[in-house]
């Protein structure tokens, strides 16, 4: 049985006369934390968006699986198991913090729309098991204490945490996380390392991980991708990414990847 996840041929897209992503192969092991790197402007979350259905390649493909994913719509993505952060925040900020883990967890809901329009129990079971197992993802993430809040009253930090506890709420076998770290002080990043690390372990996730802090990606990834302007530089391990000429001179001077 083969340990592949998701594999890109020659994936790329293109917006008018621009090629913003082109020739990208990519691969992720059932298992993996694996990084994508890259400086400012580099495709990365244009690679995100692809691999999510959010943009649909103009050459290459996507399989997932062994399944093509070339075509599908975001929610079909999410149904077969990617599921993902974004750069920016995205939570329902008017919600409640429980109410937004919710949201993710009735993508998997068993019962059915004329249950819960003409009330039947199998409508209040259904929902009294999606609360409970949203609590549970609370928890992990020390969130359950806030779970009445409205999601806009968290600080920075617990947003982050809140929007991961989102993504693995729809039970996906792929997590991709788009900056985590962004506008974290260093012990939140650190907190935010230890976190990634267990949820990989305590779910049996493979996780996809773009970040521009270098001390978090070369601290817990096993393989890193590197894109500049569009394009794969080099991919191999952090120390092999560390000291490869390119990926020093993309990043303007080592000490960046340091």
């Amino acid at each position: 049985m083969s340990n592949l996840l998701i594999k890109t041929e020659n994936m790329g897209i293109q917006f008018g006369g621009l090629k913003a992503v082109q020739n990208v192969n990519m691969y992720l092991n059932k298992g993996e934390l694996i990084g994508l790197i890259g400086p400012n402007g580099a495709g990365k979350t244009t690679t995100f968006n692809m691999l999510t259905g959010v943009y649909q390649p103009t050459e290459g493909g996507i399989t997932f699986e062994g399944k093509k994913l070339n075509g599908l719509k975001p929610y079909q993505v999410s149904k077969l198991g990617i599921s993902r952060t974004f750069q920016n925040i995205r939570l329902f900020k008017d919600l409640s913090v429980l109410d937004n883990v919710k949201v993710a967890n009735h993508n998997l809901a068993k019962h059915s729309l004329l249950s819960s329009i003409f009330r039947l129990p199998s409508h209040f079971s259904g929902e009294a098991k999606m609360e409970k197992e949203s609590i549970e993802f609370l928890k992990i993430f020390g969130l359950d204490v806030y779970k009445d809040e409205f999601a806009k009253n968290l600080p920075y930090g617990m947003q982050r945490r809140l929007e991961i506890a989102r993504a693995l709420a729809a039970n996906p076998q792929l997590l991709l996380l788009d900056e985590p770290a962004a506008g974290m002080n260093p012990q939140e990043t650190h907190d935010l390392m230890e976190l990634i690390a267990f949820i990989r372990k305590e779910f049996g996730l493979t996780i996809l991980l773009i970040e521009h802090d270098m001390h978090l990606v070369m601290g817990i990834c096993e393989r890193i991708y590197v894109l500049d302007h569009g394009q794969l530089i080099a991919d191999g391990t952090p120390e092999e990414i560390r000291n490869n000429p390119k990926v020093i001179e993309a990043y303007l001077g080592e000490e960046v990847i340091d």
